[in-house]
């Protein structure tokens, strides 16, 4: 069965190659409007999912749609749709022999990937995939399997009426066994990209016989230089905890510079009323106390650096310079999205410059990394690898390419 389902992905993919772009944007937008109008099915089958949650889980809020957030994955369709083909030609030579070679971008084919509870996920990656001509082959958890297969069930019944193979968009079954059948395709699944947790990703790297672009978990910081304007600190630390928690994108840890310490009940305030627990280290800890509610300030031990919490709480790291800053970054960062707020133009530029991470934000909060944010329309995921891709994974880091090579009878001697 599952064996099967990958014969017939890999020969929709050839379908897909003949498919105009004209002719894949009229199907996204007509899978956008489905999806709209299957709002009330899409919400049932997600509220079966979310029975099966503790709605204290830090993922129930990602498991969870509403209509709006349907809309919103439709609305990302829609975008994806208008956005220019990634199926270009790169470059172009001729040499003296007459030879004209150019280099075109492809899509890589079958693309399997393996997520968690985002059920937006499924309709992200399908739009992504069918726009670069690249079939998908869906591994979703178990957690989200009724929201997703609603979803998928929409998308094959507009493939159906436009006479494209459903197999462009193959759900597996939510079961431990299909993700070891996906990891060991090799020769019919062409890439595999896993989007969840550090253990995810790693069980996928290390068992995986097809190659793997990572997207890694987000271990965030924001570091608040002494020269840093203290209202603005103070809102985009707000906004990058507690916009969304349980994204990857989510503030981890604040790190402050020991000349605003006594600023810091100040900067951190507006976090009391979304309830943040707030792991301070020892010296922000004696300037909070009394000064941020004492039930949800605790005293830093050295697991709560590094953390990625997806949830109401955070750590509080004080520095004396920003070499140390970027030395707590180089240590306990996860590579995805770093922060600074300085008005220093020196520091603005060493970090930069010296932060190894996919996305730097300067005076801006790490809650911008997300691909339609980035105009890309949609992403696949955070990569934080440095092969191939990194940051948001859209259309142009779904293509691969070739060389195509045009002569008129040249022989080479």
């Amino acid at each position: 069965m599952i064996d099967q389902q990958f014969y017939d992905a890999r020969r929709a993919s050839r379908q897909l190659l003949r498919l105009s772009d004209e002719k894949i944007n009229k199907i996204l937008q007509a899978t956008a409007d489905a999806l709209v109008a299957a709002t009330d099915d899409i919400l049932a089958a997600n509220a079966e999912d979310l029975a099966r949650m503790d709605p204290e889980n830090p993922k129930y809020d990602r498991l969870k749609l509403t209509p709006d957030r349907v809309k919103a994955i439709a609305g990302d369709m829609r975008n994806v749709a208008t956005l220019p083909s990634p199926r270009v030609e790169i470059d172009r030579r001729e040499r003296p022999n007459g030879l004209v070679i150019s280099r075109v971008a492809v899509p890589f084919g079958v693309i399997g990937v393996i997520y968690e509870a985002r059920p937006n996920v499924t309709a992200d990656v399908f739009s992504l995939c069918f726009k670069s001509g690249n079939v998908c082959v869906l591994k979703g958890g178990s957690d989200a399997d009724d929201s997703s297969k609603a979803i998928v069930k929409v998308i094959h019944s507009v493939l159906r009426d436009n006479n494209i193979e459903p197999a462009v968009v193959t759900l597996l079954p939510a079961t431990r066994e299909a993700t070891d059948r996906l990891l060991t395709a090799r020769g019919l699944v062409d890439l595999i990209i896993p989007r969840g947790s550090s253990q995810l990703i790693n069980s996928v790297r290390e068992k995986s016989c097809v190659p793997v672009i990572e997207t890694g978990a987000g271990v965030c910081h924001c570091y608040v230089d002494s020269s840093a304007d203290v209202e603005m600190a103070r809102n985009i630390i707000n906004n990058a905890k507690t916009r969304r928690v349980s994204v990857c994108n989510a503030l981890d840890c604040a790190i402050i510079h020991s000349s605003l310490i006594e600023s810091l009940p100040e900067i951190i305030a507006p976090l009391s009323a979304s309830q943040v627990v707030v792991h301070a280290d020892e010296r922000s800890y004696r300037v909070l106390q009394g000064k941020y509610p004492a039930e949800l300030l605790t005293q830093a031990v050295a697991e709560d650096f590094g953390t990625e919490y997806l949830s109401y709480a955070m750590a509080i790291k004080t520095v004396d310079s920003v070499d140390e800053a970027l030395q707590h970054i180089s240590f306990y960062g996860s590579g995805h999205s770093e922060s600074v707020v300085a008005s220093d133009e020196e520091v603005k530029q060493r970090f930069s410059t010296e932060v190894d991470a996919a996305c730097v934000y300067t005076n801006a909060p790490t809650s911008w990394t997300d691909g339609a944010q980035f105009g890309l329309g949609a992403e696949i995921g955070i990569s934080t690898q440095k092969m191939h891709a990194r940051g948001p994974m859209a259309l142009a880091e779904l293509m691969t390419y070739k060389w195509l090579i045009s002569g008129n009878g040249q022989i080479r001697n």
